[in-house]
């Protein structure tokens, strides 16, 4: 069924803090829906289809399905919970017409909820709010819905903001109600809620046909396409529009293609109207923020705007003796190209090349994770290459620089709080908010410079023995802040190349941590372990037993290794320092030394 009025249609997108349920809470709401047959086999969060998005267990990109419930038609953007995707909420913002705000009823808001609401509220959007997970254990929703009203009253919420609608939810189990003591069978009372608080889409189908593209999708067969809400008008399959870029160049295109949403599966529309989101095909250089509109009405739409970036990392071709084993792609052009494809699809990255190093390119993005599912991406694709350590933007505000300052949010047990508040001490953090609750839990609100944050996450993962939680959201840019530390110990670099033996293995695991295996192959200037005092050695990792004819009076010691450091390759982001880099392969990434071309000039010589 097709709806062709816009009074019939409502947008939404559900945002929230990371893991308070939103992608569980469509999966119920999809299945109650009957958008799936009898014996269809449905995975769990069926939403996250993307690789990555099901092995880290979170949303990276926004994506769209819609429902019909009576004569209604509901569209829903599932958007990300974490922070460095945060572009991914603010690009759709200007497609729906209200938002469902997703709070945990025991953890309350957090960090990204308040970002997210802030941005809902500064475009003039009315959120609905859901109490979920109300049947978990020591959950308080009364105590939540309180500190949801104090936190719009925080952002300066409108009156009509601050009159929000409600309701208790449980994404898990299935059931939403207006009120805690009403019967919990099913979800019809939100979608009803949505039916009667969602403004429908403005826009009318009498008038000219304008849209704006807010993503960009790929068909195997239908090649390019532009994803958006239709502002006005009605497009017909081989309809001709004229599509307008950022840099107001005009050209004709020919619609080949119209598909919209059913359940999560896209459908081929012969029309479509105006309030609905749809995806059109046959614009093959359409890019994020470009207009379409009615050949004979021209207009152009203001472009999409999201936050800027706050680190950058280099990108740059693999120099190392193992280059090209792995790797399919390993040229600066090929490289090159698929960082510039990147930066066509995504607006959230920065992406240039240095004036003075032809072959390093500059990626700047939100945050480290948000960078390293690029990084992954590309070593997914076969592509190999080197990267740098993170570095922080920096602004120059009235002739002095500014960097970023992140809002942390900490929650520890009450045993671990201070070695918590001292280490974020050491790294210039400075402690806004203390409060113990009654199941002797620290929570702990800081604020502190990118800088300071890089690197610490793995020793707060150490420190609390992965008992701790901490989330961080950018809250300003301030003057530059002397004298932030880097990391204190320094690693073991080997001297050779060839392969890592038991024997050196054993007798070098006293002096730090290793980061390689027995057996695995190192190279003259990788980094093969982090030693325990704060400067860097070269060891031989390669050495063997030396074997004589001569029989020893005893017997030979029994070689016990410790167990490596896996690091992931977020962690390797963190670990790394400026002269480091990180070589990333389709199967591997390395720690390396800079100067490992010095290493390979004294070897000719």
């Amino acid at each position: 069924m097709y709806i062709k009025s816009s009074s019939r249609i409502r947008n939404v997108a559900i945002i929230a803090h990371i893991d308070h349920g939103k992608t569980t809470l469509l999966d119920s709401l999809l299945l109650q829906s009957s958008v799936f047959r009898e014996n269809q086999l449905i995975p769990s969060r069926v939403m996250d289809s993307y690789d990555q998005e099901k092995e880290r267990g979170i949303t990276i990109f926004a994506k769209h399905c819609s429902i019909m419930f009576g004569e209604y038609k509901i569209n829903i953007i599932d958007t990300p919970g974490h922070a460095d995707f945060s572009g991914e909420v603010e690009r759709i913002l200007d497609m729906v017409n209200s938002v469902l705000l997703l709070i945990d009823a025991r953890e309350g808001p957090m960090p990204q909820t308040r970002y997210v609401l802030s941005q809902a509220l500064k475009k003039n959007l009315r959120p609905l709010v859901i109490i979920n997970k109300i049947d978990r254990p020591y959950a308080e929703p009364d105590r939540v819905l309180n500190e949801t009203f104090d936190l719009f009253t925080e952002l300066s919420a409108t009156d009509e903001q601050l009159d929000f609608s409600y309701i208790y939810a449980s994404g898990l189990a299935g059931y939403a109600c207006n009120d805690l003591n009403d019967n919990k069978s099913n979800l019809e009372p939100l979608l009803q809620l949505i039916i009667d608080k969602v403004p429908p889409p403005s826009g009318s189908d009498t008038e000219p046909f304008a849209m704006q593209a807010a993503n960009v999708i790929y068909d195997d067969y239908l090649g390019r396409g532009a994803c958006g809400r239709i502002l006005n008008g009605t497009i017909r399959k081989g309809s001709l529009i004229a599509h307008i870029d950022k840099t107001s160049k005009k050209s004709n295109i020919r619609i080949s293609n119209i598909k919209g949403y059913s359940g999560i599966q896209q459908v081929e529309l012969s029309e479509a109207f105006a309030g609905d989101i749809v995806n059109i095909f046959g614009i093959q250089d359409v890019l994020i923020g470009d207009t379409l509109c009615d050949p004979e009405h021209i207009l152009s739409l203001p472009p999409l705007k999201v936050e800027e970036p706050t680190v950058s990392i280099n990108f740059m071709i693999n120099s190392g003796p193992f280059v090209g084993q792995e790797g399919v792609h390993v040229t600066a052009n090929k490289i090159r190209d698929r960082l510039l494809k990147e930066k066509q699809a995504n607006i959230t990255f920065q992406i240039e090349e240095t004036n003075n190093q032809r072959d390093v390119i500059k990626v700047s993005g939100r945050g480290g994770l948000h960078l390293a599912v690029l990084i992954e991406t590309m070593r997914r694709e076969g592509y190999e290459f080197c990267i740098s350590k993170p570095k922080v933007i920096t602004r120059i505000i009235d002739g002095v620089t500014h960097e970023a300052l992140e809002r942390v949010y900490v929650e520890v047990p009450e045993k671990d709080s201070g070695v918590i508040i001292e280490n974020l001490s050491k790294r210039k953090g400075e402690m806004q908010k203390l409060n113990i609750n009654e199941y002797q839990i620290a929570c702990m609100e800081f604020l502190v410079p990118t800088r300071g944050l890089m690197g610490f996450r793995h020793i707060f993962l150490t420190l609390t023995r992965g008992e701790g939680i901490l989330t961080s959201i950018f809250e300003k840019f301030v003057p530059w802040i002397e004298n932030v530390p880097c990391r204190k110990s320094g690693v073991m670099i080997s001297m050779n190349q060839g392969r890592v033996t038991p024997y050196a293995y054993f007798n070098l695991q006293e002096r730090g941590k290793m980061l390689v295996r027995a057996n695995d192959y190192v190279y003259e200037g990788m980094i093969i372990g982090e030693h325990c005092r704060d400067n860097d050695i070269m060891v031989n990792i390669t050495r063997e037993k030396q074997l004589t004819n001569i029989r020893a009076a005893g017997k030979d010691e029994n070689i016990i290794l410790t167990p490596h450091i896996k690091m992931t390759l977020e962690q390797a982001i963190e670990y790394i320092e400026d002269d480091e880099l990180i070589e990333v392969t389709p199967n591997n990434f390395r720690l390396r030394k800079f100067f490992l071309k010095e290493c390979e000039r004294k070897r000719q010589r």
